[in-house]
C-alpha cells in the first residue's frame, strides 16, 4: 500500500480508529486545537469557512492537541 495522508490512522471523538480514506478527493484543512486555549474564538471562522466552501468538496478537521500548555484536556464535551 501507498503511503499517503489518507493511509493515516487516527483516532475519532468517539475513540474509534480509522483512516482519512472517506476524504479522498475533498479539500483538507487539518487543524490541531486546544479548546481551553486563548484562540478558540477562531473556531467561529472555521466553521464559517467550512461551511462557505463545503459544497465545493472542503472540509475542516480539529484534532485536539494538549502541546498548548496543557489546554487541551482531550475529553469530549459533556463526559
Amino acid at each position: 500500500m501507498q503511503n499517503s495522508l489518507l493511509n493515516t490512522h487516527v483516532t475519532t471523538i468517539d475513540g474509534e480508529v480509522t483512516t482519512l480514506e472517506k476524504y479522498a478527493g475533498k479539500v483538507l484543512l487539518i487543524v490541531n486545537v486546544a479548546s481551553r486555549c486563548g484562540l478558540t474564538p477562531q473556531y467561529e471562522q472555521l466553521e464559517n469557512i467550512q461551511k462557505a466552501w463545503a459544497d465545493q468538496g472542503f472540509i475542516v478537521l480539529g484534532f485536539p492537541c494538549n502541546q498548548f500548555m496543557g489546554q487541551e484536556p482531550g475529553q469530549r464535551r459533556g463526559d
